[in-house]
């Protein structure tokens, strides 16, 4: 299933560099739209996955699509077509009479973020020299430069999901991580005071995340906040994105994201014979179950219970910790079709795929949370006398084309 998740997504890459999202055209029946598209949010994460399984040289073009769509105010919109043109949106610019950026702003910043993950990998500078001012300075400038003055949080944009505009948790995060990555860009490249300013605003957001996003009286990170006169208005609906905070920003163990964490694993899980986790409670796209939700809070979703599996394994100290994990990835595998491919989502009765099959991002989390799980366990299995890994059943990253 891993080498299969790995062929599946490169079959959804364009050879001049655009990650689609999906290639399924059964979604054009409810949507009146497709999902080949690249968004550069989905782009990264599958970017991510071939870099960590050893096929890097794969994702060079994205890096160079995505400097050639960039903005000159340093940011990438909604989605392209594989051309680079601009790609149908439903994100306004305007709201409320008003002038607003149509984005989502974690999609410039993971760019960043995974740009910087291929450089730690590669140690290419050469690649690096044409996009280091065009992309990553101009991209980190405008991450600094769209903050709340009072705050430090960044200003509002639309959500991963595509369905809310306001300060979401998951954006933060993935800004903390793309402001960092633009910060070590800078020392590698010697300048100081570029570095400085990336890591100062990464550390107070990560301030002002604690501050302002966690609820005391929840004892959880909201999924999004609506800026006011006096501060923030939280939405407390629980969300399985708000595993943007161990992956970006904050270490999986730490008390605010062990009880946020905690509490997305037991809400969101759908308690029928098909099982696994939904996106968030009394998620209406494609809904099934509309009257218990408290036992179907909405759709399984892949990635969401690939990154419930990722914070089992990223805090694991011990078996029982890889155990649950290892039975999320059992069974999405089982979930899959009998092609080995995963769709965006399945019915919560039927198990049968629904929206896009495949999506690409959904196989490149499950070779994420796998080479998650390969690492984590070689940590755990050590031989007492000599310091080594022991032998230990894992699955082996993907070497070479």
């Amino acid at each position: 299933m891993f080498r299969r998740s790995l062929l599946v997504a490169r079959t959804q890459i364009d050879n001049d560099g655009a990650v689609l999202a999906a290639n399924d055209s059964d979604i054009t029946l409810l949507s009146r739209d497709t999902y080949s598209y690249m968004w550069p949010r989905d782009g990264a994460m599958v970017c991510h996955a071939f870099l960590r399984s050893g096929i890097g040289h794969l994702t060079r073009r994205f890096f160079h699509f995505c400097n050639n769509v960039i903005t000159p105010q340093g940011y990438l919109l909604h989605k392209y077509n594989p051309d680079g043109s601009i790609a149908s949106s439903w994100h306004s610019w305007l709201r409320d009479g008003r002038k607003r950026l149509p984005i989502q702003e974690d999609e410039t910043a993971l760019v960043l973020w995974v740009l910087h993950r291929y450089f730690e990998a590669y140690k290419d500078v050469e690649f690096y020299k044409p996009l280091y001012r065009q992309l990553i300075i101009a991209a980190a400038e405008f991450l600094f430069r769209y903050r709340d003055e009072e705050t430090g949080l960044p200003h509002p944009s639309h959500d991963l999901w595509e369905e809310r505009y306001g300060v979401h948790t998951w954006t933060v995060a993935s800004t903390i991580a793309g402001l960092r990555a633009a910060s070590a860009f800078a020392e590698e490249f010697g300048e100081k005071n570029h570095a400085r300013r990336f890591g100062e605003a990464a550390r107070q957001m990560v301030e002002a995340m604690r501050t302002h996003l966690f609820s005391a009286e929840h004892g959880r990170f909201a999924r999004m906040a609506t800026r006011t006169e006096t501060g923030y208005d939280l939405d407390m609906t629980i969300d399985a994105s708000l595993a943007g905070l161990f992956k970006f920003a904050l270490p999986a163990n730490d008390p605010q994201v062990v009880s946020t964490m905690e509490q997305v694993r037991q809400r969101l899980r759908v308690q029928t014979d098909i099982g696994g986790f939904a996106r968030y409670e009394n998620d209406n796209y494609q809904q099934v179950e509309h009257q218990d939700i408290q036992r179907v809070p909405g759709n399984p979703w892949f990635i969401c219970g690939f990154w419930i599996a990722e914070w089992l394994i990223a805090k694991a100290g011990g078996e029982e910790d890889l155990a649950d994990a290892r039975a999320i990835l059992e069974w999405s595998v089982a979930r899959a079709l009998p092609s080995g491919v995963l769709a965006e989502q399945i019915h919560p009765y039927t198990g049968e795929p629904l929206s896009v099959s495949p999506l690409t991002w959904s196989h490149a989390a499950f070779v994420n949370c796998v080479l998650d799980y390969s690492e984590r366990a070689r940590t755990l299995h050590v031989c007492r006398t000599c310091g080594q890994p022991t032998a230990v059943a894992v699955p082996q990253p993907v070497k070479g084309t």
